[in-house]
């Protein structure tokens, strides 16, 4: 590794930042992996509600005798559900504290990048080495990675926040929505797992 001043510095924030992006991926991932019974469980009340609503307690014989039990049964079904939403909301917040750290893990290299952009020159970052990626590479994949968990915290949260017990037909169909989205970054996580495995030597150094 070069002995350049600037260019250390730059190389000491990258250092320090992509294993706290790694550790973050991993609880990020661990948090996804929470949230799929939950989500399970969302659909299942919300098909229970359905079917609730759709039968007539009057008509059944041995329901007859407890004219209120249709809507002790929908309070009893709500306020379970609404266990989950919490639930679900405190996964979520763990996913924007996964987002924020990332962010502000990246914004400091890219501050100190800034600080000693004019002194390290445009040739020493596009350089790379046998054992390290150039600069100007790990600088674009955690911004890449940054944006990745920004955008990929909206949509969780998009979708967290149109449900309505009015609407179950959406809540039933959320499980299957949420699944979707991991088709749509998968190519970003493989990119991210890529992006650690080829840091690896350049953080040994």
């Amino acid at each position: 590794m070069t002995q350049d001043p600037p260019l250390l510095a730059v190389q000491e924030a990258l250092k320090k930042c992509f294993p706290v992006v790694e550790e973050q991926q991993g609880l990020w991932l661990s948090t996804l992996r929470d949230c799929q019974p939950l989500l399970a469980s969302l659909g299942n009340l919300a098909e229970q509600l359905q079917a609730a609503h759709n039968l007539r307690f009057e008509d059944v014989p041995s329901l007859r005798a407890f004219p209120d039990l249709k809507e002790r049964l929908r309070r009893k079904q709500l306020e379970a559900g609404d266990t989950v939403l919490d639930k679900l909301g405190e996964r979520l917040n763990t996913l924007l504290k996964v987002r924020d750290t990332v962010s502000s893990h990246v914004e400091r290299v890219l501050q100190i990048y800034e600080q000693h952009a004019d002194t390290v020159g445009i040739d020493a970052v596009l350089q790379a080495s046998v054992v390290s990626p150039s600069v100007a590479d790990m600088l674009e994949w955690l911004q890449d990675m940054e944006r990745h968990y920004r955008n990929s915290y909206l949509k969780r949260k998009y979708l967290l926040s149109s449900i309505q017990w009015g609407d179950l037909a959406n809540i039933q169909a959320l499980p299957k929505a949420w699944d979707q989205l991991p088709e749509d970054e998968h190519q970003e996580l493989v990119q991210g797992a890529d992006i650690l495995l080829n840091v690896s030597f350049f953080l040994e150094e």
